[in-house]
């Protein structure tokens, strides 16, 4: 049995190295740039008014005479001379010569001629080419997360692909006889399957998706059969149960009869003990204990980081915070402990209901307190670490 510590260093041992493809700007949402992207034009592309109102040279003399029109879109060349106005809109090109746009609340209309009524300062409201990016800047930088600003800005700078990483394909392969499909009147020594359910929707919020389901009895040669098609169709692949050493438990056998390395084998820690992890070329295997809330503990700790490596995300982590406990909490166990909690502000509150098989306690959480292993007590007020849920 090892260490939190030594299970995290060895899967990131055998971490995979993000692949990067090219995507439709379209397709981007959510993705990790492979690449720096450099800027193709300057932005703005060239110099434009900021507001609606009047390109002017600035005098102290608040008379002008209006001898034409600028909207977005037109590409006229006016020849501004002192005392001359063009009436502009809001992303026209700038006439040349004039310095400063008057916006139309202050100037009074009379005739062909307006009349100054608050003298703008020189320069204002105009935004001068390359005042956002000059052509050639960096504008974004790989590992960046692109989100809908980031499009937006891609789009307006003209960029339509974009390399990225590509996202893991994954799936999760539930095992056991006594699994129930809900929806039907629940039958006598059976229960409702829940842990593909949960374990898609933790995938689907995280921003892997699509994630493809596996159903095995408890045979061996079938739990061999559907191992190996689930190996075939997926990156990294999660399974829930059939991991132990009892006389139905066939998952261990039938990983090692397709050929993928153990790498571990159970972690000194509580809940998620029985948490088996191993490789195959490409692939990533972990055997997640069937408790579900044991299982949901090892995706956050040990899954989600491994698949946001492969994703090529710089922070691969949960965030770890800090705060003062609201009450004494024990660790007798010899082991690391992983408690849900309830953070409010810096006060940490260790919930009731920590047995692996309780996901109440874990619905209502939005942390998951760290108790190292060699940690008797920790005294109410102490400072202790959490990892931040992202649950709102």
């Amino acid at each position: 049995m090892i260490s939190v510590r030594q299970a995290l260093s060895l899967i990131q041992k055998h971490t995979v190295t993000p692949v990067a493809t090219e995507v439709h700007i379209e397709q981007a949402l959510g993705q990790v740039l492979a690449k720096d992207i450099l800027s193709p034009i300057a932005m703005p592309p060239f110099t434009q008014s900021a507001m609606d109102g009047y390109a002017i040279r600035l005098s102290t003399d608040p008379k002008y005479k209006v001898i034409g029109e600028s909207k977005a879109g037109d590409n006229i060349g006016y020849e501004i001379k002192k005392g001359e106005a063009v009436r502009i809109f809001t992303g026209a090109v700038i006439p040349e010569y004039t310095d400063t746009v008057v916006i139309q609340e202050h100037v009074e209309i009379k005739g062909n001629n307006i009349f100054i009524t608050k003298l703008p300062a020189k320069g204002a409201n105009i935004r001068l080419k390359g005042e956002q990016l000059s052509k050639n800047d960096l504008v974004l930088t790989k590992g960046h997360k692109i989100n809908e600003a980031s499009i937006g800005l891609l789009a307006g700078l003209g960029v339509q692909k974009l390399k990225i990483f590509q996202t893991p394909k994954t799936g999760i392969l539930v095992t056991g006889n006594e699994l129930q499909v809900a929806g039907t009147p629940l039958i006598a020594g059976k229960i409702y399957e829940s842990n593909s359910v949960m374990l898609k929707s933790a995938l689907k919020r995280n921003g892997f998706g699509n994630t493809n389901i596996y159903n095995v009895r408890d045979d061996i040669s079938y739990t061999n059969k559907v191992i190996k098609k689930a190996l075939s169709e997926n990156d990294v692949l999660l399974i829930s149960g059939g991991i132990s050493v009892g006389k139905y438990d066939f998952v261990r056998e039938a990983l090692l009869s397709n050929s993928v390395k153990e790498v571990f084998y159970k972690i000194n820690q509580k809940p998620g003990k029985p948490l088996w992890f191993g490789a195959r070329d490409k692939k990533r295997v972990f055997a997640l204990p069937g408790n579900p809330a044991a299982s949901l503990v090892c995706f956050y700790i040990y899954v989600l980081p491994e698949l946001r490596r492969q994703k090529g995300f710089t922070n691969r982590d949960l965030k770890i915070s800090s705060g003062k406990l609201s009450r004494a909490q024990e660790n007798r166990s010899g082991k690391s402990l992983f408690l849900k909690a309830k953070v409010n502000n810096t006060s940490v509150e260790i919930l009731d209901g920590q047995s692996s098989a309780m996901l109440h306690s874990f619905s209502q959480a939005n942390a998951l307190v760290l108790i190292p292993e060699s940690k008797k007590i920790i005294e109410e007020g102490e400072k202790v670490e959490y990892l931040e849920l992202g649950y709102e």
